[in-house]
Protein backbone atom coordinates (compact mmCIF):
# COMPACT_ATOMS: atom_id res chain seq x y z
CA UNK A 1 0.00 0.00 0.00
CA UNK A 2 1.13 3.60 -0.41
CA UNK A 3 2.07 5.45 2.36
CA UNK A 4 -0.06 8.48 3.44
CA UNK A 5 1.93 11.64 2.84
CA UNK A 6 0.45 13.00 6.01
CA UNK A 7 3.95 12.91 8.21
CA UNK A 8 7.51 12.17 6.50
CA UNK A 9 10.37 12.08 8.28
CA UNK A 10 13.34 14.36 9.84
CA UNK A 11 16.06 12.42 9.00
CA UNK A 12 16.28 9.25 6.34
CA UNK A 13 14.25 6.93 6.76
CA UNK A 14 16.16 3.49 7.97
CA UNK A 15 16.29 0.14 6.51
CA UNK A 16 15.75 -2.29 8.98
CA UNK A 17 15.00 -5.53 9.50
CA UNK A 18 11.39 -6.42 10.98
CA UNK A 19 10.61 -9.78 12.57
CA UNK A 20 7.45 -11.66 11.33
CA UNK A 21 5.07 -10.36 13.54
CA UNK A 22 6.30 -6.98 13.64
CA UNK A 23 6.33 -7.32 9.24
CA UNK A 24 2.49 -8.14 9.55
CA UNK A 25 1.93 -5.18 11.63
CA UNK A 26 3.18 -3.11 9.67
CA UNK A 27 1.48 -4.69 6.72
CA UNK A 28 -1.84 -3.80 8.42
CA UNK A 29 -1.25 -0.58 9.73
CA UNK A 30 -0.33 0.66 6.13
CA UNK A 31 -2.54 -0.96 4.38
CA UNK A 32 -5.52 0.95 6.99
CA UNK A 33 -3.66 3.87 6.18
CA UNK A 34 -3.72 4.10 2.87
CA UNK A 35 -7.63 2.91 2.48
CA UNK A 36 -8.77 5.61 5.15
CA UNK A 37 -5.91 8.59 3.22
CA UNK A 38 -8.12 8.43 -0.02
CA UNK A 39 -10.44 6.05 -2.29
CA UNK A 40 -8.50 3.00 -3.27
CA UNK A 41 -7.75 3.12 -7.68
CA UNK A 42 -8.32 -0.12 -9.45
CA UNK A 43 -4.59 -1.17 -8.99
CA UNK A 44 -5.07 -1.10 -5.48
CA UNK A 45 -8.87 -3.00 -5.65
CA UNK A 46 -6.79 -5.35 -7.76
CA UNK A 47 -3.89 -5.90 -5.03
CA UNK A 48 -6.83 -6.61 -2.74
CA UNK A 49 -8.63 -8.74 -4.13
CA UNK A 50 -5.31 -11.57 -3.94
CA UNK A 51 -5.26 -11.15 -0.58
CA UNK A 52 -6.47 -14.73 1.09
CA UNK A 53 -8.69 -15.22 4.85
CA UNK A 54 -8.70 -17.44 7.23
CA UNK A 55 -10.88 -19.22 9.59
CA UNK A 56 -10.19 -15.96 12.49
CA UNK A 57 -11.97 -13.23 12.82
CA UNK A 58 -9.46 -11.18 11.25
CA UNK A 59 -8.89 -13.72 8.72
CA UNK A 60 -12.57 -13.73 7.36
CA UNK A 61 -12.84 -9.79 7.93
CA UNK A 62 -9.23 -9.76 5.61
CA UNK A 63 -11.43 -12.25 3.35
CA UNK A 64 -14.66 -10.08 3.06
CA UNK A 65 -12.36 -7.17 1.78
CA UNK A 66 -11.00 -9.03 -0.67
CA UNK A 67 -14.16 -10.40 -2.39
CA UNK A 68 -15.37 -6.39 -2.28
CA UNK A 69 -12.81 -5.89 -3.82
CA UNK A 70 -13.76 -8.05 -6.79
CA UNK A 71 -17.23 -7.23 -6.88
CA UNK A 72 -16.67 -3.09 -6.63
CA UNK A 73 -15.15 -0.56 -8.96
CA UNK A 74 -12.97 1.54 -8.09
CA UNK A 75 -16.00 4.66 -8.57
CA UNK A 76 -18.44 2.32 -6.95
CA UNK A 77 -15.59 2.66 -3.83
CA UNK A 78 -15.40 6.42 -4.83
CA UNK A 79 -18.67 7.21 -4.07
CA UNK A 80 -18.55 4.92 -0.96
CA UNK A 81 -15.59 6.53 0.35
CA UNK A 82 -17.31 10.28 -0.37
CA UNK A 83 -20.40 9.54 1.54
CA UNK A 84 -18.89 8.13 4.31
CA UNK A 85 -15.65 10.78 4.95
CA UNK A 86 -16.12 13.97 3.33
CA UNK A 87 -20.17 14.39 2.61
CA UNK A 88 -22.06 17.99 1.86
CA UNK A 89 -20.24 19.26 4.51
CA UNK A 90 -19.33 16.23 6.34
CA UNK A 91 -19.83 12.28 5.95
CA UNK A 92 -21.51 9.95 7.83
CA UNK A 93 -18.22 9.85 10.31
CA UNK A 94 -15.56 12.14 11.18
CA UNK A 95 -12.02 10.10 11.58
CA UNK A 96 -10.21 12.15 14.09
CA UNK A 97 -9.11 11.68 17.19
CA UNK A 98 -10.13 15.16 18.73
CA UNK A 99 -13.65 14.91 17.44
CA UNK A 100 -13.90 11.26 19.26
CA UNK A 101 -12.44 11.94 22.51
CA UNK A 102 -14.14 15.28 22.80
CA UNK A 103 -16.89 16.21 20.42
CA UNK A 104 -14.68 18.77 18.60
CA UNK A 105 -12.23 19.31 16.02
CA UNK A 106 -8.58 20.99 16.92
CA UNK A 107 -9.42 20.27 20.75
CA UNK A 108 -6.42 18.93 23.47
CA UNK A 109 -6.22 15.65 22.19
CA UNK A 110 -4.23 17.59 18.99
CA UNK A 111 -2.12 19.31 20.76
CA UNK A 112 -1.00 16.18 23.18
CA UNK A 113 -0.25 14.39 19.69
CA UNK A 114 1.71 16.88 18.48
CA UNK A 115 4.03 17.46 21.65
CA UNK A 116 4.47 13.44 21.47
CA UNK A 117 4.94 13.80 18.31
CA UNK A 118 8.54 15.90 17.79
CA UNK A 119 10.78 14.26 20.11
CA UNK A 120 9.90 10.83 17.61
CA UNK A 121 11.18 12.60 14.56
CA UNK A 122 7.37 12.87 13.01
CA UNK A 123 5.75 16.05 11.41
CA UNK A 124 3.67 17.02 8.78
CA UNK A 125 3.67 17.29 5.64
CA UNK A 126 3.67 21.27 4.24
CA UNK A 127 1.20 20.60 1.84
CA UNK A 128 -1.26 18.61 3.87
CA UNK A 129 -3.80 20.32 5.27
CA UNK A 130 -6.06 18.27 7.64
CA UNK A 131 -5.36 17.85 11.31
CA UNK A 132 -2.44 14.80 12.17
CA UNK A 133 -5.22 12.87 14.68
CA UNK A 134 -6.47 11.76 11.33
CA UNK A 135 -7.17 8.24 11.48
CA UNK A 136 -5.07 7.51 8.31
CA UNK A 137 -2.15 9.69 10.07
CA UNK A 138 -2.11 7.71 13.27
CA UNK A 139 -2.38 4.52 11.37
CA UNK A 140 1.09 5.60 9.25
CA UNK A 141 2.51 7.06 12.30
CA UNK A 142 2.31 3.41 14.07
CA UNK A 143 3.23 1.38 10.72
CA UNK A 144 6.80 4.55 11.07
CA UNK A 145 7.36 3.79 15.01
CA UNK A 146 7.59 -0.34 14.47
CA UNK A 147 9.97 -0.16 10.96
CA UNK A 148 11.82 3.06 11.60
CA UNK A 149 10.34 5.15 8.92
CA UNK A 150 11.01 8.25 10.99
CA UNK A 151 14.80 8.04 11.74
CA UNK A 152 14.86 4.27 14.15
CA UNK A 153 12.60 1.88 15.56
CA UNK A 154 10.98 2.52 18.39
CA UNK A 155 11.17 0.27 21.17
CA UNK A 156 7.98 -1.84 22.44
CA UNK A 157 7.33 0.59 25.38
CA UNK A 158 7.52 4.01 23.19
CA UNK A 159 4.89 2.13 20.95
CA UNK A 160 2.89 1.00 23.53
CA UNK A 161 2.15 4.37 25.20
CA UNK A 162 1.74 6.09 21.98
CA UNK A 163 -0.91 4.09 21.02
CA UNK A 164 -2.62 3.75 24.07
CA UNK A 165 -2.52 7.60 24.51
CA UNK A 166 -3.33 8.65 20.81
CA UNK A 167 -4.34 5.57 19.21
CA UNK A 168 -6.39 3.30 21.13
CA UNK A 169 -8.34 5.87 23.20
CA UNK A 170 -10.94 6.24 20.35
CA UNK A 171 -9.73 4.33 17.33
CA UNK A 172 -11.33 1.17 18.65
CA UNK A 173 -14.86 3.32 18.63
CA UNK A 174 -14.34 4.77 15.09
CA UNK A 175 -13.65 1.62 13.33
CA UNK A 176 -16.84 -0.43 14.78
CA UNK A 177 -18.52 2.64 13.95
CA UNK A 178 -17.38 1.90 10.08
CA UNK A 179 -17.93 -1.18 10.13
CA UNK A 180 -21.60 -0.16 11.39
CA UNK A 181 -21.77 2.46 9.02
CA UNK A 182 -25.19 2.72 6.97
CA UNK A 183 -23.45 3.45 3.83
CA UNK A 184 -20.86 1.14 4.04
CA UNK A 185 -20.02 -1.87 1.93
CA UNK A 186 -16.26 -1.74 1.09
CA UNK A 187 -15.99 -0.09 4.13
CA UNK A 188 -17.31 -2.68 6.68
CA UNK A 189 -14.78 -5.08 6.24
CA UNK A 190 -12.27 -2.67 6.50
CA UNK A 191 -13.79 -1.56 9.94
CA UNK A 192 -14.04 -5.21 11.12
CA UNK A 193 -10.30 -5.45 10.55
CA UNK A 194 -9.15 -1.95 11.90
CA UNK A 195 -11.56 -2.78 15.04
CA UNK A 196 -9.98 -6.75 16.16
CA UNK A 197 -6.37 -5.02 14.89
CA UNK A 198 -6.92 -2.66 17.66
CA UNK A 199 -7.90 -5.04 19.76
CA UNK A 200 -4.50 -7.30 19.23
CA UNK A 201 -2.29 -4.99 19.14
CA UNK A 202 -3.98 -3.71 22.93
CA UNK A 203 -3.41 -7.17 24.35
CA UNK A 204 -0.24 -7.60 22.64
CA UNK A 205 1.31 -4.83 24.20
CA UNK A 206 0.01 -6.26 27.64
CA UNK A 207 1.99 -9.27 26.99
Amino acid sequence: MRERNDVHTQNAAVSQLLDEADHLRVNLYRMLAGLLARSPDQGVLTSLSSLSGDETELGQAIGDLSKCAVEMTAEDVSDEYIRLFIGVGRGELVPFGSYYLTGFLHEKPLARLRSAMAPLGIERAPEVKEPEDHAAALMDMMAGLIDGSFGERQPLHVQRDFFREHVGSWIGHFYRDLAAAKGARFYAPVGRIGALFTEIEDAGFDM
